[in-house]
């Protein structure tokens, strides 16, 4: 079975090349023009991936992205005229997995689609390599079922800050450089900001009240624990 894709797009225009060029790729595209139509075609069943306007009529794409995240876990991809920061990482910080801005290559968007779907294809090769449980102080995370839990409490998150927690946890008290965490979280080949670690970071630190997550100034994070320096 093809993999289903969302489109969400008021732009006519847009809308029909995006279309075209991911039907040509072989993906089964779904096309909206308003955001309350699309969420509730979801509601029969998610897509494997979503692509999102921002400035839609009715419901934003913002809006759209956070209810999408309160349900699933498919990778979401916000497209928009908006290219300030503060913009780009507003979408970061509601769940989506990338952030393009307009006008674009159409030809870019497909290459994003299909690396965000090669992530998502790897990860259960990827966390069956290892051991399912990993305890780290008060963190403890089961791999296999995705779930995190901190001080005996279970936490929701996202893939992404799943992803970082782990790193971390495997690797307490090593300093990770932001370059380093995006190649390891978002993949080698990222387009976007290395503020997207940052933002990863201020909503863990927002989750886990009292997670040890220690800015290294100038280069990136590292989960500090007592007692555990070498």
């Amino acid at each position: 079975m093809n993999q289903q894709i969302y489109l969400v797009e008021d732009d006519a225009n847009i809308r029909d090349i995006v279309k075209a060029y991911l039907k040509k790729e072989g993906y089964e595209v779904t096309v909206t023009e308003r955001a309350e139509d699309a969420w509730e075609l979801a509601q029969s069943g998610q897509p494997n991936m979503w692509i999102l306007d921002i400035m839609l009529p009715g419901m934003d794409g913002y809006e759209l992205c956070k209810r999408i995240r309160q349900v699933s876990e498919v990778p979401i991809i916000i497209i928009s005229a908006k290219d300030e920061e503060v913009d780009k990482i507003l979408g970061l910080e509601l769940g989506s997995d990338d952030y393009l801005t307009k006008p674009f290559s159409p030809r870019e968007l497909v290459a994003r689609v299909k690396r965000l779907f090669k992530r998502t294809e790897l990860q259960p090769i990827m966390t069956t390599q290892s051991t399912d449980l990993l305890e780290v102080d008060h963190l403890k995370m089961d791999k296999a079922a995705r779930q995190v839990f901190w001080e005996e409490k279970e936490i929701d998150v996202t893939t992404k800050e799943f992803d970082m927690l782990e790193i971390f946890a495997k690797q307490p008290n090593r300093a990770f450089s932001r370059e380093e965490l995006l190649t390891l979280i978002w993949g080698d080949d990222y387009f976007g900001s290395d503020r997207a670690v940052d933002d990863l970071v201020k909503r863990l630190r927002k989750k886990l009240h009292g997670l040890p997550v220690e800015t290294v100034w100038g280069y990136g994070y590292r989960l500090h624990l007592q007692g555990e320096e070498e």
